[in-house]
């Protein structure tokens, strides 16, 4: 199928370069294995808290992998012609928001502690490459409110549920290194704090990015 045209949108909008979009959109294929295998790894990752964890709330949990199950999946829809916006807003937001948060966590209030190095730089990095592939599915998708608000509903549930209310045995969020103390978990301290705004922070630039994102592009159609 040919590559969507991007049309003459912000930066913020779409900050990567033309070009790079062209060519993974082109290679897109590729990204949804990459992004697969890094879901198969993060559920790995996760498999001593899913221990600690009901069954009924594991989909709480591994945040970072579903978000790149989101993304392989919108990709793959996207080649495949399938119209799926819900799947594709749910793609953006959980890039957009694990794809920031995590490096925010890792270099703000986590620190390498005894993680190491290698690990530790991968984890950023790769969830770096998770917020600039967000910035491919304004090619082709629309954003349409309702599917904005199935993703608005899912990440700010994932936000309640992680931070502020207990549900299943909560919260689910990924454990932070600063509230694992010798008697067990603390999630008063402000470790918790400063995690729990980031992910707020996130779910709603991701809000916004992705209304002005359809914003954007319905005056850019009205002007052609």
């Amino acid at each position: 199928m040919s590559t969507p045209v991007r049309s003459d949108v912000p930066w913020y909008v779409a900050p990567l370069p033309e070009r790079l979009e062209d060519f993974a959109l082109r290679f897109a294929w590729l990204i949804v294995a990459i992004n697969l295998a890094g879901t198969a790894f993060g559920f790995w990752y996760y498999r001593v808290q899913f221990e600690a964890t009901p069954l009924l709330a594991w989909p709480l949990v591994p945040d970072s992998p579903v978000a790149t199950l989101f993304i392989a999946l919108s990709l793959a829809a996207y080649k495949l012609d399938f119209d799926a916006d819900w799947l594709h807003a749910l793609a953006f937001f959980g890039c957009i928001k694990l794809g920031f948060w995590t490096p925010f966590v890792q270099l703000v209030v986590n620190g390498q502690g005894d993680l190491w190095w290698a690990m530790y730089w991968f984890l950023v990095l790769s969830h770096l490459g998770m917020a600039a592939e967000a910035f491919l599915v304004h090619r082709y998708a629309n954003f349409s409110v309702p599917a904005v608000a199935v993703a608005l509903a899912w990440y700010g549930f994932n936000d309640v549920v992680d931070y502020f209310v207990a549900f299943l045995d909560g919260p689910h969020h990924t454990l932070l290194r600063a509230e694992i103390l010798p008697g067990g978990i603390d999630h008063s301290i402000a470790a918790h704090d400063h995690a729990a705004a980031g992910a707020v922070v996130l779910t709603l630039l991701a809000t916004f990015l992705a209304l002005a994102t359809r914003v954007k592009y319905l005056e850019a159609r009205q002007r052609g």
